[in-house]
């Protein structure tokens, strides 16, 4: 997390890093979409501090660095949600128009979330 680089170079890094635990932590990935329809919020608020805290510390650091002038919260929700979207969809992203197996590699979805990201906030 302290790597050297500029923010969008540091922004890469974790988006890959984040993009391949949730293509390769199936379980990571089940325990997070079985206890957000649940709403139990004495387990929610568990798994916000015990499993979450440093990956989502991480965002809102990166995005600091990113667009100083956003919410820190909101863009690093974002952030996550661009990433966590594709591996939630992916049973039937691929029968949708445009669909390709390419798109199921991390570092396809990491390079787009990085590109779309960067052009976002006026960096790329």
């Amino acid at each position: 997390m302290r790597s050297p680089g500029t923010p969008r170079e540091r922004l890469a890094r974790f988006v890959a890093s984040f993009t391949h635990l949730m293509a390769n932590d199936p379980d990571f990935r089940t325990l997070r979409q079985r206890e957000l329809p649940d709403g139990d919020e004495t387990r929610l608020r568990l798994l916000a501090e015990r499993a979450f805290v440093e990956p989502f510390g991480a965002m809102i650091e990166r995005a600091r660095g990113l667009a100083p002038d956003c919410d820190p919260h909101l863009l690093a929700i974002s952030m996550a949600g661009l990433v966590l979207f594709h591996f939630e969809t992916a049973p039937v992203r691929r029968f949708r128009p445009g669909g390709a197996q390419r798109h199921d590699d991390p570092q396809v979805v990491a390079d787009h979330v990085v590109r779309l990201l960067g052009r976002a906030v006026g960096d790329g």
